[in-house]
């Protein structure tokens, strides 16, 4: 069992579905529009309330795997603060490391979820825009891995953070929004610091050269010793710089919603990473962990737990 810490956003997600006003009224390969009338009212028959945040998200991955499982973040005093700890608590993840908001609200989303799948979410970020470096204090800590995930940009507070487990020699997995990947040259500073780096494709693309993942992949392992990358349906491929792992999709099945499937895949790969399993045991725990968040309302109804059972998966190894 190891002891990890994980920094981040929580949010309440409300979803809305089975909607008339929610189907498509257009699509191709690239795009999905449906139609909202501003003025108009539209009825829903569907309502789920839970909560997310890459990081708690992340949180209750690592608790359900057997790991002592901390979330460091930010939340208001209101309802919406105390669902996220509630979830967290029910979860047996510590949130010992929670700071509160005095000015701004916990984060809240609304999810609108179409009959294809797809999904267009309405944010109010609050209380997981605006941090303080005060908020995230690991003095005395004792974890063996922090999962850092998007800190809305803030580079000054990451850089604490990262600092502050240099010196603590905690080993940091990293999975960078896109107000982190904006600042390019700050970011490839902090990666200095990192053990293990989590993004998609065209993430990827904006910190190295390459147009297909073995090419990212060798690339990326310049920069940090241990790179994982995914590619939505096209699966993912991951290297530790000795072996490079490419693996297909777990389960081609119908997605019912994609909130959290990369935080399923980051954290899913970690939790067992940080026990010692193989790349290719930590690849196809991830992918089944994605595969059963998506066949899910919500980021965490579909989180695995200790001792699933998974089956083979299209999964090639090679040399680096």
């Amino acid at each position: 069992m190891a002891w990890v810490v994980a920094v981040g956003a929580g949010v309440q997600d409300v979803f809305l579905s089975n909607s008339a006003a929610l189907q498509p009224i257009y699509e191709d390969s690239e795009h999905s529009f449906a139609k909202l009338e501003l003025g108009a009212k539209a009825d829903v028959d569907e309502i789920h309330f839970t909560t997310g945040g890459g990081a708690t998200n992340a949180a209750v991955t690592f608790a359900r795997q057997g790991h002592r499982a901390c979330f460091m973040g930010v939340v208001g005093h209101d309802p919406a603060g105390q669902a996220v700890l509630a979830d967290l608590d029910h979860e047996h993840v510590d949130t010992c490391y929670v700071r509160f908001s005095d000015q701004y609200n916990t984060a809240y989303s609304v999810l609108l979820l179409a009959s294809n799948g797809e999904r267009t979410i309405l944010t109010y970020r609050g209380a997981s825009s605006h941090y303080h470096a005060d908020d995230f204090d690991l003095s005395g800590c004792g974890a063996d891995w922090l999962y850092v995930s998007t800190l809305a940009g803030d580079m000054t507070v990451l850089r604490r953070i990262f600092d502050q487990a240099r010196q603590q020699r905690i080993r940091i997995c990293f999975n960078p929004g896109k107000r982190e990947l904006a600042q390019r040259t700050l970011l490839m500073g902090l990666l200095e610091d990192v053990d293990v780096l989590v993004a998609n494709k065209q993430e990827m693309q904006q910190l190295v050269a390459g147009d297909d993942l073995e090419s990212l992949v060798r690339h990326g392992l310049h920069l940090v010793p241990t790179v994982v990358l995914t590619d939505g349906v096209n699966g993912s491929m991951v290297s530790d710089g000795q072996t490079i792992v490419r693996a297909g999709l777990y389960e081609d099945g119908l997605s019912r919603d994609r909130t959290g499937a990369g935080d399923a895949f980051a954290s899913g790969f970690l939790s067992q990473w940080m026990s010692g399993a193989s790349l290719e045991e930590s690849v196809i725990f991830a992918s089944a962990n994605a595969s059963s968040v998506v066949g899910s309302i919500g980021a965490k109804a579909g989180i695995l737990s200790a001792g699933s059972r998974l089956h083979a998966m299209p999964i090639h190894q090679k040399g680096v």
